[in-house]
């Protein structure tokens, strides 16, 4: 049996449009399907719309968001090089993956959903049969993807991701570009919503997987590997 290959897709971005805060990759989203792939022995492979230095939301390594795994891996040298070094999309969109995975932070609301290559990889991914996976502001990167019969990728699917009242919470509602929970119920997503807000939810629609928040980046690793055992 070959080996499961991944993609993890994330950004480049690494400040708000004001000028004012920064941000970048939410780093749980990242480390927890990385580290549960890892263990499985899969083939992975990280990349970026513009290839090379992955910014990093500071708000994702303040203490009471750093869990265990986020922090061994932040503190790991050679996982760092691989952020300050990600593949360009363009240089691997040929290529077939079992997983495509979205990882979020509030960056990708910028560099994702207008991305010609990225919608290319999603829209063969899905058609494929593959598994297309996407947590929080990484959803964005869905919104646009147009499949064959020009028809929405989300349109009609049961989806989740980082709602309007939980960018309240985390006072970025001046800040973002768009309202993701609009944008979703606009292109005709299904979108389903933990029933307490930041607390892990995590939506399977066939092949597409969807988490809400940062809180759901455990339990989405868990539910991803375990849909990838079935292939």
């Amino acid at each position: 049996m070959s080996t499961l290959k991944i993609l993890i897709i994330v950004t480049n971005v690494g400040m708000y449009a004001s000028g004012h805060l920064k941000t970048g990759l939410w780093l749980s989203e990242l480390t927890h399907i990385y580290h549960a792939a890892k263990e499985k022995g899969y083939e992975i492979t990280i990349a970026s719309p513009e290839g090379g230095n992955v910014p990093i939301d500071p708000e994702s390594l303040k203490y009471f968001t750093l869990d265990k795994i986020s922090t061994t891996y932040w503190n790991d040298i050679s996982f760092c090089e691989i952020l300050n070094n990600s593949k360009r999309l363009e240089d691997i969109a040929s290529k077939d993956y079992d997983l495509v995975y979205l990882a979020g932070g509030h960056g990708t609301m910028y560099d994702f959903p207008d991305d010609s290559t990225l919608q290319s990889i999603i829209k063969k991914q899905y058609e494929n049969g593959r598994i297309v996976a996407a947590i929080c502001h990484g959803v964005g990167g869905l919104l646009n993807v147009k499949l064959s019969n020009g028809e929405y990728l989300i349109k009609g699917k049961e989806m989740t991701g980082f709602d309007w009242f939980e960018e309240t919470i985390a006072r970025r509602k001046k800040e973002v570009p768009f309202n993701l929970e609009a944008a979703i119920k606009q292109r005709g997503g299904n979108l389903k919503k933990a029933f307490i807000p930041m607390t892990s939810n995590v939506v399977v629609a066939d092949h597409l997987i969807t988490g809400q928040n940062p809180f759901s980046s455990k339990e989405m690793a868990r539910v991803v590997i375990k849909e990838m055992e079935k292939l």
